[in-house]
């Protein structure tokens, strides 16, 4: 018989899997965005400094981008879970009774039977009622709730990361090969990100690969076409 992992290893290996997707993402977010930019600098025949100060203002424009951008998304995540946590504690301390009905019905759903959810409800309830309805009715642990820093941190690093491998693809070699060097480099770095995020999502990471080197290959054509065009007309 296999064994049941308890309800709250699942939410942790569930919070772990999901912060290490976003990383993943934001990683690629750094990859494709980074090299977009180096390479349209390039293809405008862009000097080695041109496409370092591009490629750090880049880097860092996009990093802080990300940072504010999950903070921000975090944080009303957060604020709804605390208000969730604040309604509950509001209606134990007001209907005890009623509360107590309601974890006694969600356990029956569960399968039990009313003899035995009413005592593991009535036995959760004396331990920990608060903890007890937030897990079930909310699947939230009120002394683990999101953490808008880390979240911002985290997308900061993960697109740092990411970015810093076109820029310093296209700074390192010699002028004539920077260009071959940093497509290759990112098609490979895209072929990971794909292969992982399919894998931490139990997709096949066939389509998923594909997916994400075609569209970092068309951002680069792009902008690269984009950057050699516009030294050719002289902007």
């Amino acid at each position: 018989m296999e064994e049941q992992l308890p309800p709250d290893h699942h939410a942790g290996l569930a919070t772990r899997l999901n912060w290490l997707r976003a990383a993943v993402l934001g990683a690629n977010d750094g990859v494709v965005s980074t090299a977009g930019i180096v390479l349209g600098v390039a293809g405008a025949a862009g000097s080695r400094a041109a496409i370092l100060t591009a490629g750090v203002a880049g880097l860092l424009a996009g990093a802080l981008s990300m940072a504010a951008g999950e903070y921000v998304s975090v944080s009303t995540q957060r604020d709804a879970e605390r208000a969730a946590i604040e309604r509950e504690k509001r209606e134990l301390r007001e209907e005890p009774e009623a509360e107590l009905a309601e974890l006694v019905a969600a356990y029956r759903a569960k399968g039990l039977s009313a003899e035995l959810a009413r005592q593991v409800a009535v036995e959760l309830t004396a331990h920990d009622a608060l903890a007890a309805h937030a897990e079930t009715e909310l699947r939230l642990d009120p002394d683990e709730l999101t953490d808008p820093w880390q979240a911002a941190f985290a997308s900061f690093g993960s697109f740092a990361v990411g970015a810093l491998l076109p820029l310093l693809a296209i700074l390192l070699p010699p002028d004539g090969l920077r260009v071959p060097v940093t497509v290759v480099s990112v098609l490979i770095a895209l072929t990971l990100c794909g292969w992982a995020s399919a894998r931490m999502g139990g997709s096949p990471p066939r389509a998923s690969v594909l997916r994400n080197v075609a569209g970092g290959g068309v951002a680069m054509a792009v902008t690269y076409v984009t950057g050699t065009l516009l030294h050719v007309g002289g902007v």
